[in-house]
């Protein structure tokens, strides 16, 4: 809640003053020439009002920031203007309650303390803070025992109603009581009346002392006089309730409390009132509150300036584009476009979560390059998932180490051709030169052109050093002489290494370490957001982090799991009391989730319904989406092992015909092994619609054909010589028969390219057709939905285990 909002709340507030301090109060106001109008003039016209105007926001501020009444504003606003108003100190006039009994004037903390309503009235009204906690009595004879409720004091009543209003946390009920006993000792809702309210109320922020506690039982009187009205609860669902009045009460002077009924607690804060000092001026207490939440990243200057860590940041950043050398500054171009610069700003984490260091950037805002004026080519390659996995699963059979380097300002190693100019960056202007702008030199991050220079660059040093291009992969880069095998591979500014002799290695990356800003961050623990977690003889590879801030995003983290991420049947259409994700959320979350399909493949195929629903989710993709994130709730510790096995490939492949009931276009799946890891894996609606299942499953095992041998002759780079046919299984008799025989008639005219090139490739012994039953058919998990027994069955032989079981 900003100031300007609590502001303009205040004094849009109906001043409720009691009769007893109302006279006061006006000659107060009247010396202070403060009035009643929503509008506030300019603070140098009124000056004095400005100050009362700040003073009573700020205070409302700081007491939202301790209270959890958030629901109970307006009652709240309205103490608290009364308190303020009430503790300026008036000029000298006749003597009235509050110059009588000094001691009575009103605290100011606004924290909510607790307090009990007695049986018998008090003599004179007692201010308290905002919060006070009370326990109620009922008006009884003289021998039946006393009995209290526990509640929280809202707002002082005005003469015409003599007493306090108190919400009653047993019956969640506003209660009208003259009869009280505050507690100065306890504060912020610590008293809990059952157990269901402890569950129910939030714990508010710890203050820098402690607060008390009480008994949680508390028993109820009961209620008299009861009239309609409604509150909040603390889930911020508005119920009726029932106002309980006590104007039958009669009023007595004799102040009873009974001490036997509330237990005597320690005071480990007695609270110092400005009364008791004798210092009416408020103080600002400041840094009260201990924050336990993670903060979000600053996304403006302004925002990030504020904080030592960011500006800290932004001085390394800057020191380290001065030192690279990335810009001159000189006067602006009379011509020519000028583009902005931007701060950016990430925490990045370690793989246990905690905090690895705060990054800020400065990019150029490259939306405002021309093509072939300010750039020309953009395209830049990174490495290929299943090579990661290759690697991976090749370094383990040789039992090499796996490094990984991480380059600091990559792009900024790229030098670019192209005449381009920025302006300074906001809060590092030069001073002798502010109306300069720069002149770049390197290609910083934002321009279209950044990642092509940067890998252009790298890749050339790496050639000049011996090293060639993988002919499958071009971010792989392999360094064969003699015996020495060293593999290198490329994923912007992230790189992994490894090969048969770690010395080589070492000092390759001492080599490359003098010519490149760049860590040497060991052995690979996390890469690309994945937690590498390593044994002699296992890596596991999950994103369990990843899919938490996926949960946390769809504010789903608290859900119930289930136990399949799919519906076998979809959810009615006319379930129109769920709730739906707007469109950019839905986006956001598919995009992510997209992401996390790297080590989850089980989750593939639900991820590829929803994503071809982006452009326009409806009511059923909300119910979808939530059953999945419920299902990742539960499997947040599943992840992909890669386990030391023989490097042998097999592949299976699958697909449902006419699965989309829009479209009737069929959907492919296969997945593929080498030795017992899962490596690759391929879930997609097909281009065009097949006339038969026959058809569909040709088409499918085409695509998976493609990417067997695309695999085989990746790992051949690897120096394994996968001489044997790759066997590919399917479960479609027809396909099998139709791929074996030489056979054209006029039902296979339309996918004859499919059909050639896989009975090709069985010529010429590079795979070999085998078929599978579906029980089987493990591609079945990428092309349908399954019922849970069986959906489990597959994700188990997909190896997707949890990390426990590793």
């Amino acid at each position: 809640m900003s100031l300007i909002f609590l502001s303009n709340l205040l004094f849009s507030l109906k001043d409720k003053l009691t009769a007893s301090s109302k006279s006061s109060e006006r000659m107060a106001a009247e010396s202070l020439q403060i009035s009643n109008s929503n509008h506030l003039p300019r603070p140098s016209e009124f000056c004095i009002k400005h100050r009362v105007h700040i003073h009573r926001s700020k205070t409302g501020l700081r007491s939202v920031s301790t209270g959890t009444l958030s629901q109970l504003q307006e009652l709240f606003y309205t103490r608290l203007v009364y308190l303020c108003r009430t503790g300026l100190k008036p000029p000298p006039q006749p003597p009235t309650l509050l110059t009588e009994c000094p001691q009575l004037l009103p605290n100011t903390s606004l924290r909510f303390k607790e307090c009990s309503i007695l049986n018998h009235p008090m003599n004179i009204f007692e201010f308290s803070d905002v919060n006070a906690t009370r326990y109620l009595r009922k008006f009884i004879v003289p021998s039946s025992p006393p009995r209290r409720r526990h509640a929280y004091f809202l707002d002082m009543l005005t003469l015409a109603i003599k007493g306090y209003k108190c919400l009653n946390l047993c019956t969640q009920r506003i209660v009208i009581s003259r009869h009280v006993q505050f507690n100065e000792s306890l504060f912020s809702f610590k008293i809990r009346c059952s157990q269901e309210s402890q569950t129910n109320i939030p714990t508010p922020y710890p203050l820098l002392v402690p607060a008390s506690t009480l008994p949680q039982k508390l028993v109820t009187g009961h209620q008299q006089n009861t009239t309609q009205t409604s509150v909040f609860t603390n889930n911020g669902t508005l119920l009726n309730k029932q106002v309980v009045g006590e104007q039958d009460i009669a009023h007595t002077s004799d102040h009873y409390v009974d001490h036997s009924a509330v237990p005597s607690l320690p005071v480990q804060h007695p609270m110092t009132t400005r009364a008791r000092t004798g210092n009416l001026k408020p103080v600002n207490r400041l840094n009260l509150i201990h924050t336990e939440q993670c903060q979000k990243d600053p996304t403006t200057y302004t925002e990030a300036s504020k904080h030592f860590t960011w500006r800290r940041a932004m001085a390394d950043e800057f020191f380290a584009l001065q030192k690279q050398g990335t810009w001159e500054l000189v006067p602006p171009p009379i011509s020519g476009t000028v583009l902005g610069s931007k701060w950016t700003y990430r925490t990045k984490y370690n793989s246990d979560g905690s905090v690895a260091r705060f990054k800020a950037r400065l990019v150029a805002q490259g939306n405002q390059q021309e093509f072939g004026l300010d750039y020309q080519e953009t395209f830049s390659p990174v490495a290929k998932l299943p090579t990661i996995r290759i690697l991976f699963t090749i370094a383990l059979f040789h039992s090499w180490n796996v490094y990984q380097l991480d380059v600091a300002n990559a792009f900024l190693h790229g030098d670019i051709n192209e005449t381009v100019y920025m302006r300074q960056p906001k809060g590092f202007e030069d001073s002798v030169q502010p109306t300069h702008v720069c002149r770049l030199r390197k290609a910083i991050y934002g321009l279209r052109q950044a990642p092509r220079q940067w890998y252009t660059t790298f890749t050339t040093y790496l050639l000049h050093i011996g090293f060639q291009h993988s002919q499958s992969d071009p971010s792989l880069l392999i360094l064969h002489r003699d015996k020495l095998q060293i593999y290198l591979l490329v994923y912007v500014d992230d790189i992994l290494i490894t090969g048969n002799d770690n010395n080589k290695m070492k000092e390759l990356i001492e080599q490359m370490k003098h010519k490149f800003t760049m860590k040497d961050l060991g052995l690979a623990h996390q890469f690309l957001g994945i937690k590498i977690e390593s044994t002699p003889d296992k890596y596991f590879l999950s994103q369990t982090n990843y899919a938490n801030s996926i949960l946390q995003i769809a504010e789903l983290h608290k859900c119930n799991s289930v136990a399949n991420p799919s519906f076998s049947k979809l959810p009615d259409q006319q379930s129109e009391d769920v709730p739906c994700f707007d469109d950019l959320l839905y986006r956001k979350i598919i995009g992510s989730l997209q992401y996390l399909t790297l080590t989850r493949p089980d989750i593939a195929y639900a991820v590829n319904t929803l994503s071809q629903h982006m452009h326009k989710p409806e009511v059923v993709h909300t119910i979808m989406l939530k059953k999945l994130l419920r299902y990742i709730k539960g499997t947040l510790e599943f992840g992909l092992p890669i386990s030391r096995s023989s490097l042998q490939l097999r592949t299976y492949s699958d697909a449902d015909w006419a699965s989309d009931p829009v479209t009737r276009k069929s959907t492919t799946g296969f997945c593929t092994f080498l030795g017992d890891t899962l490596v690759s894996w391929t879930v997609k609606k097909q281009n065009t619609v097949s006339r038969s299942s026959t058809e569909s499953e040709y088409r499918a095992l085409a695509s998976a054909t493609a990417d067997t041998i695309w695999i085989k002759r990746l790992i051949k780079e690897f120096s394994i010589d996968h001489k044997n046919p790759v066997d590919v299984f399917c479960d479609n008799t027809s396909t099998i028969a139709l791929a074996n025989n030489p056979v054209f008639h006029a039902r296979t005219k339309h996918i004859e390219i499919d059909q050639r090139f896989v009975r090709e490739h069985i010529l010429n012994n590079t795979i070999r057709l085998l078929p599978i039953s579906t029980v089987d058919q493990l591609a079945d998990i990428l092309t349908k939905p399954l019922a849970t027994a069986r959906f489990k069955l597959l994700r188990h032989k997909l190896t997707i285990v949890s990390r426990s079981s590793v």
